[in-house]
């Protein structure tokens, strides 16, 4: 699903955000980016969104590669991908149905589908009797769920997600990462960047870990009994 061959990012002569990273992500497996503020993270985010080109590298997503893609077609490449940013970015003025649906109405849906996949997307993070309620008047991990139910609801193969849990205390970022879990089982492939090592530490998917732009460890996979 994911390719990275030895990708560097540089800005400037001094400044490599990335170094040389390399690491593959198969379909349908959940893995976790890391490490400290600075590592890289948000930039690996940016090159998977096309909002940045790699200085060296190949990087290949769902057999596409990137260093083909043109500007213009950039748009439909990133249909096939959900986004869940810690700060959720919900529209405050109009509801929780129209925030949902707000990717489907700009793909061009017709209003039956639009319907039928927003109300799916509720149902699975848990908000179908919210719908016509408005972001503030939810609760913080409410407005997550909003979150993912917006990056999930035009069913795309792979999420990324940056922080999702970030301004969420324990338990509900305990909650929010089982219900990524659950779409996980679905068949999504997820990679999730997170600086919460106490919460991922129980989990048993990959670790990637980040260290001044340079990828330390890809981690190990583990089977559905728990074994390495």
């Amino acid at each position: 699903m994911i390719h990275f061959e030895r990708v560097t990012k540089q800005y400037s002569h001094d400044h490599e955000a990335l170094k040389d990273v390399t690491f593959h992500l198969p379909k349908r497996e959940m893995a976790f980016l890391t490490g400290h503020s600075g590592a890289g993270k948000s930039t690996l985010l940016k090159l998977l969104l096309l909002a940045e080109r790699p200085s060296e590298g190949e990087i290949i997503v769902n057999n596409i590669p990137f260093k083909r893609v043109m500007r213009s077609q950039i748009p439909y490449i990133r249909r096939n991908m959900g986004v869940i940013f810690q700060n959720v970015k919900l529209l405050n003025e109009v509801t929780v149905y129209d925030n949902v649906a707000l990717p489907l109405v700009i793909g061009g849906y017709r209003r039956r589908e639009i319907n039928r996949q927003v109300r799916s997307a509720l149902d699975k993070v848990g908000l179908l009797d919210k719908e016509k309620m408005y972001p503030l008047t939810l609760s913080g991990g409410e407005q997550q769920r909003v979150g993912i139910a917006r990056a999930i609801v035009g069913k795309p193969p792979l999420l990324l997600a940056d922080e999702p849990t970030g301004n969420l205390d324990p338990g509900l970022s305990s909650e929010i990462m089982s219900l990524l879990e659950e779409l996980n089982q679905m068949g999504m492939t997820m990679l999730i960047a997170t600086h919460d090592l106490a919460l991922i530490g129980r989990l048993k998917h990959r670790i990637l870990t980040l260290h001044k732009g340079r990828m330390l460890s890809t981690g190990v996979r583990f089977t559905d009994d728990g074994k390495a």
